[in-house]
């Protein structure tokens, strides 16, 4: 009896311990930063039951004092199933974007403009420094006190530009230029490197916008718009605030080591200024200014170490520390046309920033896609295999099919610059431009994102046998040949001329 009693305690027990163990084994998953076949997987999302999506526009709109900041409805279904977020910042003349950082890794499209960007790397020295003789001919002109100062690296930005930012990393940019400085950023609160929920968290790290920037889940409504920041009353604004708001103002002396009123200023209490302020006088930071013949030995070295880069990843020696964390680099031009990737002189042309030529973003999970597409020209139609796809329209308009495992048609319709539309992984999406052309830049969910095409040279079809063509679709073998072999031109088409199409069938 004892050993029957004895035998069932037992057997409890491991199934007591299997059961934690299988609780436990999903959770140890392997840290960011490692091979890709090593990392954590994106989580499964219900939210990409979709059976419609919208090419849409922001939902909200944010004045600031030097600039605006239009925010999509992160609870559109098909930011859900992306699990990001979408903002745009358009920054006037001399306006400065406060030093801000967030929850999630995130890509930046300089749609226009120009201007600085300064990113903060914990722990890292402070490699800008100007001698006491350059702070007098800096600041003695304007009247202001000559003070040596010295700062991380900051980055001159322009058109163009992909700009990465991991994760709680913070930021500041400022428009240095005559136009506005036009920003679009897409969050991914879905990355294992957001140990948060999947709301947009926004932690300021001055002024006091912040209730009008962060997660409003089930508050705003399509169409609806906030107030802005300098129409709010101080009651109003009870929650709003910096990261020092919350600090009492005696702690903060302490620590700085400066008076309670300098301490006040840091909470930013009476600030309507908005996320967006403007310079008076101009911002005057210390910045290396490079001549043209440095800068195309610049890009030569670049694309030398981008060739070794590629090299070493394919014989196994990429080790990751090609780039140190403090001297990363987090800025590639995606405008040039002579970096195209694929180029069709009747097409276009495409343009990719991945992990191969931006390193960081092996970290981040993210790249970009920027696409130049030609009057009438056609993206052939294609699955993203290994990436959701956030596409933003940056000039131009055309005419966008997606469709889903079902063969339902999800999306059908003209897409206009300024607008923003997702294309689930693995849903079949085709482009074609209109008249004006096309051009948009595509922000993806994996670092090394690749695409499938059903048409063209490289495509799925062109890869199977003829047979294989022909029994699948129930053609001939001649029409199974016409559709492996009557495009040869690989991801953007040119337009198919009327005339040339009747040649073809007259042949028949």
């Amino acid at each position: 009896m004892a050993d029957s009693t004895f035998l069932s305690l037992s057997l409890c027990f491991l199934v007591f311990l299997h059961g934690c163990f299988a609780q436990i084994e999903p959770v140890t998953t392997q840290p960011r930063g490692f091979p890709p076949q090593q990392r954590q997987q994106r989580p499964q999302r219900d939210e990409c039951q979709l059976d419609r999506i919208s090419a849409v526009e922001p939902n909200r709109r944010i004045q600031s004092e030097a600039g605006v900041t239009d925010v999509w409805d992160e609870n559109d279904d098909q930011f859900q199933c992306a699990g990001v977020v979408a903002m745009r910042h358009v920054i006037q003349e001399k306006g400065l974007l406060l030093p801000q950082y967030v929850n999630g890794p995130k890509l930046v499209y300089v749609v226009q403009g120009r201007g600085v960007q300064g990113v903060v790397f914990p722990g890292c020295p402070e490699t800008f420094q100007s001698s006491e003789s350059q702070s007098h001919s800096q600041y003695g002109q304007s009247g202001r006190q000559s003070q040596r100062d010295q700062h991380q690296k900051v980055r001159q930005i322009r058109e163009g530009d992909v700009l990465a930012l991991p994760t709680g990393v913070a930021q500041w940019v400022y428009n240095d230029g005559r136009n506005p400085l036009v920003l679009v950023q897409v969050i991914d609160t879905n990355n294992p490197a957001n140990q948060l929920d999947q709301n947009h968290r926004v932690f300021f790290v001055a002024g006091n916008p912040q209730q009008d920037i962060q997660s409003q889940k089930g508050e705003f409504g399509s169409g609806e718009r906030s107030e802005s920041s300098q129409r709010r009353r101080p009651a109003e604004r009870a929650r709003s605030g910096n990261v020092f708001t919350g600090m009492d103002e005696r702690v903060l002396a302490e620590a700085f080591n400066v008076n309670t009123d300098l301490a006040r200023r840091l909470r930013g209490e009476d600030d309507y200024r908005g996320m967006i302020v403007r310079v008076e006088r101009g911002l005057e930071v210390i910045s290396p200014q490079r001549s043209p013949e440095e800068e195309r030995e610049i890009r030569e070295q670049q694309q030398q170490k981008q060739l070794e880069r590629e090299s070493s990843r394919e014989s196994g020696r990429f080790n990751g520390v090609e780039e140190t964390f403090c001297t990363a680099r987090l800025r590639h031009n995606a405008n040039n046309p002579s970096d195209a990737d694929i180029f069709n002189p009747r097409a276009g042309r495409v343009t990719n920033v991945n992990s191969h030529n931006l390193p960081i973003l092996r970290n981040l999970q993210l790249s970009v896609q920027r696409v130049v597409l030609y009057r009438d020209a056609i993206f052939a139609p294609h699955w993203n295999v290994n990436a959701h796809c956030i596409c933003y329209i940056t000039r131009g308009s055309g005419h966008v099919q997606i469709v889903d495992d079902n063969g339902n048609t999800v999306f059908d319709g003209q897409v206009q610059e300024g607008q923003m539309i997702t294309a689930p992984q693995n849903f079949v999406v085709v482009k074609k431009a209109s008249v004006q052309g096309m051009e948009w830049v595509s922000f993806k969910t994996n670092d090394a994102a690749k695409i499938s095409q059903l048409a063209g040279r490289v495509s799925a079809l062109r890869s199977m046998p003829v047979e294989v063509v022909a029994n699948a679709f129930q053609v001939s073998m001649e029409d199974a040949r016409r559709l492996k072999e009557n495009r040869q031109e690989v991801t953007l088409l040119s337009p198919w001329s009327r005339s040339r199409f009747n040649a073809t069938e007259g042949s028949e």
